[in-house]
């Protein structure tokens, strides 16, 4: 009866320390928002994250929700208190409101993040207008 009592108690602290070990990726942002982009030219944005847990984290696969969205990650290990990313390139190609998700899959302790790109698409004229708009708001507000 003591050998199983000790082997229980043996097994309950080897699976709690195993659970305590785990990477953490905690990123900056999870979404981001592009405004207003042109029609037919590609955007990307990295995401930025740092492990704060206390084991190295490996990210094993990023997933986009469509054909349009391509994530590229490293697949070198990120050690404890280092920093890593995931970019993800939007082909903006149909015009109108999008909202994409890239699915992020690794041995941190939620192993899964989604994280989110959204804007909308416009034609080159409306994008041109767009962006003049936030330079004149930006140089006012200086």
């Amino acid at each position: 009866m003591k050998k199983i009592f000790s082997l229980f108690v043996a097994f309950f602290v080897f699976v709690a320390v195993s659970y305590a070990q785990k990477g953490v990726m905690k990123f900056a942002q999870e979404t981001h928002d592009f405004g207003k982009i042109e029609q037919g030219k590609p955007v990307t944005h990295v995401f930025e994250f740092k492990n704060t847990g206390s084991d190295p984290v490996i990210i094993n696969d990023a997933q986009a929700s469509c054909g349009c969205t391509k994530p590229s990650f490293s697949r070198e290990p990120i050690m404890p208190g280092k920093s890593g990313s995931i970019s993800a390139t939007f082909n903006a190609a149909a015009p109108g409101q999008f909202t994409k998700t890239v699915t992020v899959t690794s041995n941190a302790a939620a192993s899964q993040a989604v994280l989110y790109l959204k804007g909308e698409v416009v034609s080159q004229k409306e994008a041109q207008a767009a962006a003049d708009a936030k330079k004149k708001s930006t140089k006012t507000s200086r």
